[in-house]
């Protein structure tokens, strides 16, 4: 006979309704504000094609421009720079904000 779905290991709440709508409402908000910044980082590069000489016509190294070096690796990095930061962000703010076995563990022996 299996126990009750209760009484089995790691089946504990250990946060509160509020807190778990708390850190929903603090994901969220990084949520958009990393939404905001993609956003920004993809727009900028038609924004800047449209608007100046330089970024089209001037040569970084060779036969390197701006544009195909902001297209090219740059954007590659910059997603990679923005998916790292967003997750290890978000991955942190959760581990501070929720309890878990081993921290209500140190709560009760204090």
């Amino acid at each position: 006979m299996t126990p009750p779905a209760d009484d089995l290991p790691g089946r504990d709440e250990f946060d509160t309704p509020a807190e778990v709508d708390a850190v929903f409402r603090t994901q969220r908000r990084i949520a958009f504000g990393y939404a905001l910044l993609f956003i920004g980082g993809v727009l900028i590069i038609p924004t800047l094609t449209l608007f100046t000489d330089w970024w089209t016509t001037g040569r970084l190294a060779g036969w390197w421009t701006a544009t195909f070096a902001a297209e090219g690796p740059g954007l590659y990095i910059f997603f990679f720079a923005l998916g790292i930061s967003a997750a290890s962000l978000s991955s942190g703010v959760e581990n501070r904000m929720l309890g878990s076995l081993e921290h209500s563990a140190e709560d009760d022996a204090e």
